[in-house]
């Protein structure tokens, strides 16, 4: 089924519908419509509307929507009215439980929840995600009981596998959100462990905004005779896309303008530079293809004179979890700045005011662009998305529009500043920017090669001479990929008047612990070489006595006779002229015992 579009004549905001929360059929409690009053909340979205009567209604919901259009609330306040009715539970007796794949989106779920589940007499909410040891949540649900679960699927299966305390044989309600993203990631064995814990007579949801092959097969082990809902958004139509093309309904937002921008790799730090400065007011997140590439550009970046007194945010799933909780909050509480993330951020976080998304790297999973884009233009606002590709990458643009995902072409600036001397310069100043530059360069080239769409991303057609250039390296590093295939390194100019041996951290404890660490090493390096060359003269003495023949060995023993033979005969004339005695004698022929 799907809902209505917003009248622009009740409701100015077009992805709201003219359906009040109040107005929903079987009606809301007062302590929840209070707690929407509270929060803001009059009017529904699309698929408010359409999912919370039916959940409240006990039917198991299987939701197709738009990224932005306010799932977590459609699936929040059913879930709420759901316990509303049951029966007060005991501390340990789970009534509901909510699964999303990321810590940060799970976190986000339980603090929108928190205020109407405050509705809730005697129901204690639990946030289970990683980061933090297993033993700990054990405790507080020990101490403090645990009537709704949220969380990731990992820690919510250990907590599951390893509490017996638990009880969710009266469990009323499941959710999974963004369901395509859980079993992407590998999850599909803790959520068949969870489910097969969880009374089969229960309601069931299962949010998405990408219904995949894997997703409708859960939806059919999972839910009960489900009610589709599916709800897109209209699209505008770029100037560049014929009437032909034009798509009646997608998945993007209304007020989401894409483009896409190309150009050679050493080129792409330059259109990106040029592109922050000429939005300096704008919150914008930027998203690479891996966590070292995070990790470079977000240390590089500050460095240049162009970007200074930017705001600067680094955030992925390799940090620890307080530096991304931290990191979240900070980039949120900012009205301009800049996040740079790998796809840990491209699900479900709703980040107030983000005006442009850019796409440094193309996701390696196509199905994320969209979850990308997402994180502008919620909820009927404007925005924009820029993403950035390679010339041999331009059958992407195609790609794309067969799914729905209309682009229009945006044109490189000729006012592009030219930073890559800038960076160089950092790295030879540093060298922890000079090892992150390497790490970011060789996770890049091998993320490419895992390409979902290595008919369109083919991995040995990259020019790693202007990617190289792109990603401001000294030299380029010796990786198999390049030295075994026939992979251009074109473009690349070295930085000849250095070695890179020299190059020293700019934290002086980094560089105090190098130098420890280079002694030890050239020491363990001199040790190894005289054992191998101790052991090759053994090995040679033993060899050349090993091979003299059996006449060679008598002719040397006939030589030793003849000497003995020779010295024992002067002793004996210097014993008849009367230069020694016989005890001299005996002593040095070695007869002084037969004396």
């Amino acid at each position: 089924m799907s809902a209505a579009a917003a009248d622009d004549n009740n409701n100015p905001n077009k992805a709201l519908t003219t359906t009040r929360f109040s107005d929903l059929d079987p009606p809301l409690s007062e302590p929840v419509l209070e707690a929407l009053s509270a929060a803001g909340f009059e009017f529904c979205t699309p698929v408010q509307a359409a999912t919370i009567p039916l959940l409240c209604t006990y039917k198991d919901v299987a939701v197709d929507a738009a990224t932005g259009s306010g799932k977590t609330l459609a699936f929040v306040v059913p879930v709420v009215e759901i316990l509303r009715r049951a029966a007060p539970p005991k501390p340990h007796q789970v009534m509901g439980v909510i699964i999303s794949p990321t810590r940060e989106l799970s976190s986000q779920i339980f603090k929108v929840a928190v205020p109407f589940i405050a509705t809730l007499l005697n129901v204690r909410p639990m946030l289970l995600v990683g980061g933090a040891e297993v033993k700990a949540d054990m405790k507080k649900i020990e101490d403090e009981g645990a009537n709704l679960l949220i969380g990731t699927p990992g820690r919510l299966n250990d907590i599951m596998e390893h509490m017996d305390t638990l009880d969710f044989r009266n469990l009323e309600i499941l959710i999974l959100d963004e369901a395509d993203r859980l079993l992407d990631m590998g999850f599909q064995n803790q959520i068949s462990s969870i489910i097969s814990c969880l009374p089969k007579l229960r309601r069931t949801g299962l949010f998405s905004a990408t219904q995949t092959e894997a997703v409708e097969e859960l939806s059919k082990a999972g839910l009960r005779n489900p009610v589709r809902v599916e709800v897109r958004a209209q699209i505008k139509r770029p100037k560049d896309i014929t009437s032909s093309q034009q798509i009646a309904s997608s998945k993007i937002p209304s007020g989401l303008h894409i483009e896409y921008l190309q150009c050679e790799a050493d080129k792409k730090p330059l259109q990106l530079i040029d592109l922050l400065l000429k939005n300096k007011t704008q919150k914008i997140i930027i998203y690479f293809m891996t966590c070292a590439c995070v990790d470079y550009w977000g240390a590089v970046l500050p460095c240049l004179s162009l970007l200074k007194g930017f705001s600067l945010i680094s955030l992925h799933g390799k940090m620890k979890q307080t530096a991304r909780e931290k990191a979240l909050a900070s980039f949120t509480s900012l009205s301009s700045g800049i996040l740079l993330c790998t796809d840990v951020a491209a699900r479900g976080l709703d980040i107030p005011g983000v005006d442009c998304i850019v796409q440094y790297d193309p996701p390696q999973d196509p199905n994320v662009f969209i979850h990308r884009v997402g994180r502008t233009a919620r909820m009927g606002r404007q925005g924009s998305a820029i993403v950035f590709l390679l010339p041999k990458e331009e059958a992407y643009i195609e790609f794309l529009r067969i799914r729905r995902v209309p682009l229009a072409e945006r044109k490189c600036s000729d006012e592009a500043p030219d930073i890559i001397p800038q960076i160089r310069s950092a790295a030879r100043k540093d060298r922890d920017i000079m090892e992150k530059g390497l790490k970011a360069f060789v996770s890049y080239v091998r993320a490419y090669k895992e390409h979902q769409c290595s008919f369109i991303f083919r991995w040995k057609e990259l020019e790693i001479g202007h990617l190289g250039m792109g990603y401001g390296l000294l030299q380029l590093p010796s990786m198999p990929e390049v030295r075994h295939n026939s992979i251009s390194t074109k473009g690349f100019v070295p930085v000849e008047d250095i070695n890179v041996e020299d190059i020293k951290y700019k934290d002086k404890s980094r560089e105090k612990q190098r130098k420890k660490n280079l002694v030890s090493k050239q020491q363990a390096a001199k040790e190894r070489k005289q054992q191998k060359s101790k052991a090759v003269t053994n090995a040679s003495s033993s060899t050349a006595v090993s091979k003299k023949t059996a006449k060679q060995r008598r002719a040397v023993q006939s030589a030793e006779d003849a000497d003995e033979l020779d010295r024992e005969y002067r002793l004996l004339k210097k014993l008849k002229k009367g230069r020694i005695d016989e005890n001299e004698f005996a002593k040095l022929t070695g007869t002084e015992d037969l004396l």
